[in-house]
């Protein structure tokens, strides 16, 4: 069974509005690890709209140049997207419709190295079935005072254990945990 690894960036006070994160290419590089080293993305419509528009070319062609590596990772990644609104995707990316839980753990069920999945409305409805194996939280150096937090409405607690933890240049720290099941 491939894993489905989380991963996002949040501040010292639990903002995750990607406007406020470091954006170094140290950072995009590790990004461009994790995508690289699953089968496919798992995103819900926001992160998946918000990816297309950002790193999908041309609009990437207008970043700078250290996030190209990024950009054509994310550009060439199998997605799968989860969403009850949207009629079609492309971006080499597949709609997955119907129950939730049994869509993941049949994804989950194919063979391969995993699945990669980011944002916040889908994670915490993952989190709720238990299906996520490792969160990544990546925690910058920086109070926002605002935005979007983690888990907001989560029904019940989820343990984790640390399983690594690695400090980049900016001060940003990568901490990985996996459930204590």
């Amino acid at each position: 069974m491939r894993p489905l690894r989380y991963s996002i960036n949040v501040t010292l006070d639990g903002c995750c509005d990607h406007r406020v994160g470091i954006a170094d290419e140290e950072l995009h590089r590790h990004a461009a690890e994790n995508i690289a080293q699953a089968d496919a993305l798992l995103f819900g419509r926001v992160i998946y709209q918000m990816m297309e528009a950002a790193w999908r070319p041309p609009a990437s062609d207008a970043m700078p140049e250290w996030t190209r590596p990024f950009a054509r990772t994310i550009d060439a990644a199998k997605k799968y997207v989860v969403s009850s609104t949207l009629d079609r995707v492309d971006w080499n990316a597949e709609l997955v419709r119907g129950d939730l839980g049994e869509a993941v753990r049949r994804l989950k069920r194919e063979p391969g190295r995993g699945l990669f999945c980011g944002g916040v409305t889908l994670p915490r409805a993952l989190a709720e079935l238990g299906l996520i194996d490792e969160y990544e939280f990546i925690v910058h150096p920086r109070i926002a005072g605002h935005g979007p937090t983690l888990f907001a409405g989560l029904s019940k607690l989820v343990d984790l254990k640390l399983v690594s933890r690695v400090e980049f240049g900016s001060g940003a720290v990568v901490l990985r945990y996996e459930p204590r099941r």
